[in-house]
């Protein structure tokens, strides 16, 4: 006769000094000291999320689990290493065999032993981004020789790849949907992405991607092996949930199928990476995938003043996808947010830098003061403005504005229209078009300079006997925009400049070349707009120079970052604080931007996004927009960002500079753009 007998888990008495309801609220204590199967936390921002979990890990060894029947997943190593140092600390014992890191890191621990079963050896060695460029750049050399043709870059080809894997979709699929100007060469990308594919296979080579897809094809082909590990973890907790993409999802679940003691950590109102592949469904329907979830709330704010809570909790409920909350402050505080309306923005960035410096007098320290933008280009005039008053900041989300290579490469084709000896202009110009290296371009300039006329030996054809083999394919077109540039009306126009270069060639350069093409045009459309302002393209030259010529992010006494301004995208700004937040460009088509609502649920993580935002702010946010976009010669009147119409008017103060906004405000009002 068989009988059959399982094992439970084994508990003890608590026999450490911690004291958990000394050292927790009640909120996070429920979430620590939860019994077994599904569990789902959703920590508010400021609630103390990191706190959580480690208590709740310790809290797991101190009812003698065993630290080798624990998994942490979080999205960065160091998040992992910090939780842990933490448990040791508080239990001050070793808690070494809890496995821990980011899903790469335990995707290769597993890989590591069963490659050999996907084809692998299994000392296969991990390409880095650069690594994983080369190798695409040979497939691409090796079947489409892209001399001949403007085919995307290795970079657009990667990103391709990387979300067709992780959100489980075709490569046509994300072709049509994120490059549909592609969809005439899906034959050759397709081509390209399995040579490269079967190359890494050929060299025993993995690129981050493959860490997850060939972890969750290894416990799909050999479910022999998922019951190994699945039965190994008796526990699986996972770090910002909200951001976990659908293999990712996917993998957890295959992990926790035996035990089912998973525990996922997140907050549902900041999920805001869709764009990288982050799956909102993960979260919003686990209770669903787990019936018997237990849900924990986590709604005590450490962060924020009662008056800035006020205004995000009222913000967040006009989203109809959520687990609804209300954050509650511990802070106290009386300072009302405030809605900034101004007339363009160039006064929109006066107020900022203005408010900043008085900031300052008041004693506020320049790191505990960011601006926070929804895009990139939204903070050109503001970099401007600060480095006109000598304010230092530091840029979060990239290189300054000017200092980008797409504003450098459109300023080149200028440069040279008022200085044809401009020699790093030429070479960068000449290193666009296809099949132009360093040693081409070198020998172009050459040819130029000994003309005593480089614009006119353009034009005259003699300089394409410099090309070793085939001219470029775009040199025709290339040489008839030069001849267009020359015009003396363009000489006056340097926001038209731009616009003929950006629709003649560059555009589609910039497609096949950045995943991120879209935010590149609009950085270069902003600064057509900015160029309206002259009419003189020597003097905005003049003007770039002298702003871009300031070293990036000024160096303060002692060159420490606290003592700058934080400019940031506010993806960039997710799990940071200051004491003093600007949200800037809160107008209908910039934040929300218009190219998210093109989507069916772009508006609501578009909202998030300003959640995220006006949740960073400890104690004073302003949130700032401009009337009037452009300038007096094309002036548009901008709609204030619908998401500031849901909030209840009593809740902030309204901060009006001059009469002449009450003016615009009124005739706003009288258009419907206020109701």
């Amino acid at each position: 006769m068989i009988k059959k007998y399982k094992l439970g888990s084994f508990r003890v008495a608590s026999s450490t000094v911690i004291d958990y309801e000394a050292c927790l609220n009640e909120e996070q204590l429920e979430a620590v000291t939860a019994g077994e199967g599904p569990i789902l936390v959703i920590a508010g921002a400021g609630s103390g999320k990191t706190r959580t979990i480690t208590y709740r890990v310790a809290w797991l060894l101190d009812c003698g689990v065993s630290p080798e029947r624990i998994m942490l997943v979080t999205f960065t190593n160091k998040a992992a290493k910090d939780m842990l140092h933490r448990v040791e600390h508080l239990l001050s014992s070793q808690a070494r065999g809890i496995l821990g890191g980011t899903f790469h890191h335990i995707g290769n621990i597993i890989l590591r032993h069963y490659a050999h079963l996907l084809g692998y050896e299994n000392n296969y060695t991990i390409m880095d981004r650069e690594d994983s460029i080369d190798l695409l750049d040979a497939c691409i050399t090796d079947l489409v020789n892209p001399k001949e043709k403007r085919f995307p870059t290795s970079q657009v080809l990667s990103d391709i790849n990387s979300l067709a894997l992780n959100m489980e979709r075709s490569v046509e699929n994300i072709v049509q949907h994120k490059y549909p100007f592609l969809m005439e060469e899906i034959d050759n990308i397709n081509k390209v992405l399995r040579r490269y594919k079967e190359r890494k296979k050929q060299l025993n080579l993995m690129d981050f991607d493959d860490l997850l897809f060939n972890w969750k094809k290894l416990f799909v082909e050999y479910p022999e092996i998922k019951t190994i590990y699945s039965d190994r973890f008796l526990y699986i907790l996972v770090d910002e949930y909200q951001d976990t993409n659908k293999l990712q999802g996917e993998i957890i679940d295959l992990m926790a199928f035996l035990h089912r003691n998973i525990m996922v950590v997140g907050d549902d109102s900041q999920s805001i990476y869709s764009f990288r592949g982050a799956n909102f469904t993960n979260i919003i329907s686990f209770p669903e995938r787990y019936p018997d979830t237990k849900i924990f709330k986590l709604e005590t704010n450490y962060r924020s003043t009662p008056p800035i809570l006020h205004l995000t909790n009222c913000i967040i409920s006009a989203n109809k996808k959520q687990f609804p909350k209300t954050l509650r402050p511990v802070k106290r505080g009386d300072f009302k947010p405030a809605v900034v309306p101004l007339r363009d923005v160039n006064q929109q960035a006066e107020f900022v830098a203005q408010r900043i410096l008085e900031l300052r007098d008041e004693g506020k320290s320049l790191g505990e003061i960011a601006v926070l933008y929804r895009s990139h280009y939204h903070s050109m005039e503001v970099q401007m403005e600060l480095t006109r008053r000598g304010i230092p900041f530091v840029v979060r989300s990239g290189l300054r504005f000017f200092e980008r290579a797409h504003i450098k490469d459109v300023t080149a084709y200028l440069k040279v229209m008022v200085n044809s000896k401009d020699e790093l202009s030429w070479k960068r110009i000449f290193k666009m078009l296809k099949g132009v290296g360093n040693v081409t371009a070198d020998r172009l300039w050459k040819d130029l300079m000994s003309s005593g006329d480089p614009l006119g030996r353009i034009e005259s054809g003699g300089i394409k006997r410099v090309f070793p083999r085939k001219v470029p394919p775009e040199w025709a077109g290339f040489v008839e925009n030069i001849k267009f540039l020359q015009d003396e009306s363009f000489q006056r126009n340097p926001s038209g400049m731009i616009h003929f270069i950006l629709q003649h060639g560059y555009e589609d350069y910039l497609k096949s070349k950045y995943p991120d093409y879209e935010e590149r045009i609009e950085d270069l459309n902003q600064l057509a707009s900015f160029a309206r302002g002259y009419s003189s393209l020597r003097h905005f030259l003049s003007e770039l120079a002298l702003l871009g010529s300031v070293e990036s992010e000024t160096v303060v006494v002692g060159g420490e970052e606290d003592e700058c301004v934080i400019l940031s995208t506010v993806h960039q700004a997710k799990g940071l604080e200051w004491s003093v937040v600007f949200v800037i460009w809160l107008a209908d088509g910039r934040f929300p931007a218009a190219k998210a609502l093109r989507y069916p649920d772009g508006l609501e993580e578009e909202r998030r996004l300003l959640y995220v935002a006006t949740t960073r702010a400890k104690e004073e946010l302003y949130l700032c927009y401009p009337i009037i976009a452009g300038n007096w010669r094309q002036a548009v009147l901008m709609k204030p960002s619908r998401f500031l119409k849901d909030i209840d008017e009593t809740i902030y103060d309204k901060w009006i500079i001059d009469e002449e906004i009450e003016r615009l405000l009124e005739r706003l009002e009288e258009m419907g753009g206020l109701s």
